[in-house]
């Protein structure tokens, strides 16, 4: 999508910023890794296919993702691709029925996982998907192995659905009530950037610095 093309969602532990060509190679990287090919029930690509797919989430209009960055080591001057730890994703299941997404999440480094960069980044896309998307029904789809996620979205008020033993993987669904809603919007600790600035303020330090 579009629409967050110039957004940053600043938390406490990550950032999440748009998906650009030079996250890319990153991102390949990681998705050279049979253990996150698994978890994300994916085919590796190349690379060239690789920037097709960041193509795709920039410009379909039932995607939208986030690359999500340590906030800390970007604080402490880290280049941007190398505060990157994963990313989080919504896209919308049914065309005519624009208030279900799909959410995913990935925490690609080992290291930081266990750290909370997984729940605050999906607390973060909720609320997105809420205030801007106009998100009502939420569904996430993970593997059965993968039970800190399932443990994550459990703690987030999904609840599964159901269960496919021929793709060993469950659904949990959270639809948003008017309370629930509110209660997001309230206690969401964030800050709303722009993404085109934060990278002109970049620029500056990097010439300032040579």
């Amino acid at each position: 999508m579009r629409v967050n093309e110039d957004t940053v969602l600043r938390g406490q532990r990550v950032m999440l910023v748009p998906y650009e060509p030079h996250h890319v190679i990153r991102y390949h990287e990681w998705m050279k890794s049979e253990e996150l090919q698994k978890l994300t029930a994916s085919e590796p690509l190349t690379l060239e296919q690789e920037y097709d797919m960041q193509h795709s989430w920039r410009e379909d209009n039932d995607k939208c993702t986030f690359i999500i960055l340590d906030a800390v080591r970007w604080d402490q001057g880290c280049p941007e691709d190398q505060c990157m730890v994963g990313d989080v994703n919504l896209f919308i299941v049914d065309p005519e029925n624009p208030t279900l997404a799909e959410i995913e999440i990935m925490i690609a480094e080992p290291t930081c996982r266990g750290k909370g960069f997984g729940k605050e980044s999906v607390r973060l896309m909720l609320f997105y998907g809420v205030s801007t998307l106009g998100i009502s029904t939420f569904q996430a789809k993970i593997g059965q192995e993968n039970t800190k996620s399932v443990q994550l979205f459990n703690k987030l008020h999904f609840k599964e659905v159901s269960f496919s033993p021929v793709f060993e993987e469950h659904t949990l669904q959270w639809k948003v009530t008017d309370e629930e809603r509110q209660q997001l919007l309230d206690t969401v600790n964030f800050t709303v950037k722009s993404y085109r600035n934060m990278k002109v303020s970049e620029n500056q330090e990097i010439n300032n610095i040579q």
